[in-house]
């Protein structure tokens, strides 16, 4: 007969580690929270795990220390938006720079408003950060920043965008966003109509009519 020692005890460990990964997804999640409502000097472990409801021991099992929590978070939001708007520039790669914009755009939009309101008050809005976390936030905003840069200069390049100042176009682009994402939810705008004029009207920074 043939063994299934190896089978048996795989199964189990698969399980135990998807069990850890959703557990914390789960704090990462609440500390997301906490941090863009209460700032970091807000953030406690005992609320992380009163959210959880897990004891606090165990959080520390996961996060040796509250910077640990904190960093792991700030990552995690920034690698998921990034694949987020990867994935919507994939989906217009052979449009024009007008097009992969008006994407870009749309898909921040619903980012801030939608998947992930804690972008706004996280990356958007001065706070007070220890060094070390506003140094990371900086990074993670270039990273953020370079994938709307590409897209601007390449449209530049084509003739297709006239702004005469690409990087102060930006900003304003993303001041437009953040400020848009503060008013601007699904539950008041349900057939999106709003969400498309602050598109169009962000893309007259770049394409004059």
């Amino acid at each position: 007969m043939t063994s299934t020692v190896g089978e048996d005890t795989a199964a189990p460990t698969g399980r135990a580690a998807r069990r850890r990964d959703r557990r914390k997804a789960e704090m990462i999640a609440a500390a997301l929270q906490i941090l863009s409502s209460s700032g970091y000097h807000g953030l406690r472990f005992e609320d992380v795990a009163e959210r959880t409801d897990i004891a606090k021991a165990t959080l520390y099992h996961y996060f040796p220390s509250k910077d640990a929590l904190v960093s792991a978070a700030l990552e995690k939001l920034t690698t998921d938006v990034l694949t987020r708007l990867g994935e919507v520039l994939d989906t217009v790669a052979q449009q024009s720079p007008t097009e992969q914009l008006r994407a870009l755009v749309a898909g921040q939009l619903h980012v801030l408003t939608v998947l992930y309101p804690e972008v706004g008050a996280l990356f958007s809005f001065p706070a007070p950060w220890p060094a070390e976390h506003g140094d990371a936030i900086k990074t993670m905003r270039r990273r953020h920043d370079r994938i709307f840069r590409r897209v601007v200069d390449a449209g530049v390049a084509a003739g297709e965008f006239d702004c005469p100042d690409p990087p102060v176009a930006l900003h304003c682009l993303h001041g437009i966003l953040n400020h848009a994402s503060i008013w601007l939810r699904p539950d008041a705008d349900p057939d999106g109509r709003t969400r498309d004029a602050v598109v169009e009207e962000a893309l007259r920074l770049f394409v004059h009519a």
